[in-house]
């Protein structure tokens, strides 16, 4: 439509439907003025008639939204409810079982915990047990009550000259950037009141990390913030220096991550303060993208190497690697350069592709990547059939937040797990999802200083602690459920799936799960011996 048409549309097509806020506004603003001039009482109409008729006025003749410019003023009402949509979701449309990524019942369990509430739940499950999502743990008929309480998992091969103890549950990576300095501190004290570690995600080992004491897992990217020269280069030296504060109990080499694999890290730069840019060696105010792959390798011998190098450099600390299983014959040619060269790092973190992030591009999260359930059964299968799984330790990350999933994982070969977002609610994240507009309403994720402020740090720190122990208390009662000793002795067939209504199976019934030696010796499954087979302890690129 012409400027030249744009007033006979107002008396044309249903113009009262379409320009209904307009000539109301309009009319109202005439009357008040001819009937209320003598009473004085016309300003206190206009307060509220005139702004009207005047976005009414702005939007009949701007160019660029067409919604606004065919209906005048209360076009405008889509983008109050579009913003509104998901917190009138969340807090009134969603049951209590619904809601993405995570459910109402979800979160509300953390809460509980972090508050040290009664985390109880009355009248029975409130899950479909007939549901072809549906998945149990057996129990035993002699409970073992004589279980220890707390169990936890040495880390650190026969190279590593400072072995570490970890807890069944610790902080999984989220960077100082991603988050606020206040929610650093929180959780980092937290780990100190609880006895856990924290990662410190890939954006650098900040003052926020160490200041509270608790023990932390220096995570390194393909950008090598906080020991990166100005090319984006590992600086050697900065790493030694900084790896061996001793509040670093091991590092961590991260190749890929559930929610954005194969993109790196992506900090806005609205996020990128000085303080931020201080710690990655960074240019204020720009967007923070770590590249896709490494530069200090480039094929499975190399990474291995490089692994050790950190090690020493780290004066014998355990090392390990962070991945989202991609290509199976990958994981494999690590195993391949670890049993060739005789180098082991320490530990592996399967990462799911159900974990989260501050920010990512919707297509790598939600099409790219392994499972995490699947990837955890390829990397135990991948230390199992190689002999290493009594070496080389296995963590599991992705969607972690209760004793349940601690246990699930436990039977598919983890030794421990990682959390994020599970924390983050233990500090009162409310799954706003604006993690990637520094408008973070809890203070959590944000850099502003105003937000931030009502995140008060020694009364998080105390949830976070809290929501740990209360979680390992849950992972307790399932293993004296169990009848065993300990975690490392769930197993697959400890898990139940059902497949559809009336039928349900063991999960050793759904996957192959090797035995020792296996891959060594000649897998009898097909898959399995075809990804060893294409595994070069030389390239990732698979053999022909």
């Amino acid at each position: 439509m012409s400027d030249g048409n744009l007033g006979a549309s107002l008396f044309t097509d249903r113009p009262v439907s379409r320009n209904v806020l307009l000539w109301t506004s309009l009319g109202a603003t005439i009357a008040l003025v001819a009937l209320g001039w003598h009473q004085r009482l016309w300003l206190w109409g206009l307060i509220v008639t005139a702004p009207v008729l005047l976005l009414a006025l702005i939007d009949l003749a701007q160019r660029h939204h067409s919604l606004r410019r065919n209906y005048p003023a209360s076009a405008r009402f889509r983008w109050l409810f579009e913003w509104l949509r998901p917190f009138l979701r969340s807090y009134i449309v969603e049951s209590d079982l619904d809601g993405r990524p995570y459910s109402h019942d979800e979160r509300a369990l953390v809460y509980q915990r972090a508050k040290g509430e009664e985390d109880a739940h009355p009248f029975g499950t409130e899950l479909d047990v007939y549901s072809g999502e549906y998945e149990w743990l057996a129990h035993s008929i002699a409970p073992n009550s004589k279980a220890p309480e707390d169990s936890r998992v040495m880390v650190g091969t026969g190279q590593c000259a400072k072995p570490y103890s970890a807890s069944r549950l610790n902080i999984s990576a989220m960077s100082f950037g991603a988050l606020g300095a206040n929610a650093i501190e929180a959780l980092n004290w937290g780990a100190k009141k609880g006895g856990f570690y924290h990662d410190t995600g890939e954006g650098g080992l900040s003052p926020y990390h160490l200041k509270h004491g608790g023990d932390v897992v220096w995570e390194l990217g393909s950008g090598y913030f906080g020991c990166r020269t100005r090319d984006g280069k590992f600086d050697a030296g900065e790493f030694a220096e900084k790896a061996q504060h001793e509040q670093v109990v091991m590092t961590e080499i991260k190749l890929s991550q559930g929610a954005k694999p194969g993109h790196g890290g992506l900090l806005p730069g609205a996020k990128v303060t000085e303080e931020i840019a201080r710690t990655r060696d960074v240019p204020v105010g720009q967007d923070c993208l770590s590249p896709p792959g490494h530069s200090a390798f480039s094929t499975p011998r190399e990474l291995i190497e490089f692994a050790a190098r950190m090690r020493e450099m780290s004066g014998g600390k355990p090392v390990g690697i962070k991945l989202c299983v991609g290509y199976p014959h990958e994981l494999f040619a690590v195993m391949k350069a670890m049993l060739e060269s005789g180098v082991l790092i320490d530990f592996i973190v399967v990462d799911g592709a159900e974990g989260g992030t501050g920010a990512a591009p919707t297509e790598l999260s939600d099409r790219v990547g392994m499972p995490l359930r699947e990837g955890l059964i390829l990397a135990r299968n991948a230390l199992v059939g190689t002999g290493l799984k009594d070496k080389v330790r296995l963590a599991a990350s992705g969607k972690v937040a209760s004793g349940a999933a601690i246990a699930m994982n436990a039977a598919l070969g983890a030794d421990w797990c990682n959390a994020a977002r599970a924390f983050m609610f233990s500090l009162g994240c409310v799954q706003s999802m604006r993690c990637h507009t520094d408008t973070c309403p809890t203070g959590v994720a944000t850099q502003s200083r105003a937000r931030q402020r009502g995140l008060v740090v020694p009364d998080k720190a105390e949830r976070v602690a809290r929501y740990h122990q209360a979680t390992l208390k849950a992972l307790h009662e399932i293993v004296v459920a169990a009848g065993v000793d300990c975690p490392d002795q769930l197993d697959p067939h400890h898990l139940r799936q059902r497949v559809n209504v009336a039928e349900m199976r063991s999960l050793t019934e759904i996957y192959h799960f090797a035995e020792p030696g296996e891959l060594i010796d000649g897998s009898p499954d097909k898959k399995l011996a075809q990804w060893w087979r294409q595994a070069n302890p030389d390239s990732f690129r698979p053999n022909a």
